[in-house]
């Protein structure tokens, strides 16, 4: 049932590319793993072996802070539609902050988002596809707006004030670097 390749082929591009979801799974060496639900127009395919996605504000910061400690990261796919598939991709990533030129760069390839975070970029060494028989069917009816409402609302200025009240550190106490230098 299970299938293992080396990088992501034009097939499993297209797949990610119809997906309303991603999950996000980081762990540091120690403390709480954390999976984390992504949707909106996040996500890009970069290469064969590599991706980014944009980190929105959200209540908390935990794969920032994971990755600060190990720079390990999973990413899975479902497919609610269509023909059963999970797909996952394992990989080393970095975190990119508004600081960085790379932040920047990355930026472009997504809409305009107030409340754009980080970017995450990742160095694909496994690709994983199971059979998926078991994932129920869901169909898709739109995309929440809740979340970037709210981001225009605050405006830059105030979602920074968010950060340093929300997302300095995570559930651990972990530092999620988000103001470092």
């Amino acid at each position: 049932m299970g299938k293992r390749l080396a990088h992501i082929t034009p097939e499993l591009k297209k797949f990610i590319e119809n997906q309303k979801i991603f999950f996000v799974g980081t762990a540091a060496n120690e403390g709480t793993v954390n999976i984390s639900p992504k949707g909106t127009d996040s996500f890009r395919v970069i290469s064969e072996t590599k991706i980014v996605w944009l980190n929105l504000t959200g209540s908390g910061n935990e794969t920032a802070a994971h990755l600060a400690k190990n720079n390990r990261m999973t990413i899975m796919f479902c497919a609610f539609e269509g023909k059963p598939m999970i797909l996952r991709l394992y990989g080393v990533s970095k975190i990119y902050h508004e600081r960085d030129s790379e932040f920047h760069e990355y930026l472009e390839l997504f809409p305009e988002n107030v409340g754009s975070r980080q970017v995450i970029e990742m160095d694909i060494g496994l690709v994983q596809i199971s059979c998926g028989y078991a994932v129920p069917f869901m169909d898709f009816k739109e995309e929440r707006t809740t979340l970037n409402t709210w981001a225009v609302k605050q405006g830059k200025a105030r979602i920074k004030d968010y950060w340093k009240d929300k997302n300095t550190e995570s559930i651990d106490g972990f530092e999620t670097q988000i103001f470092d230098d």
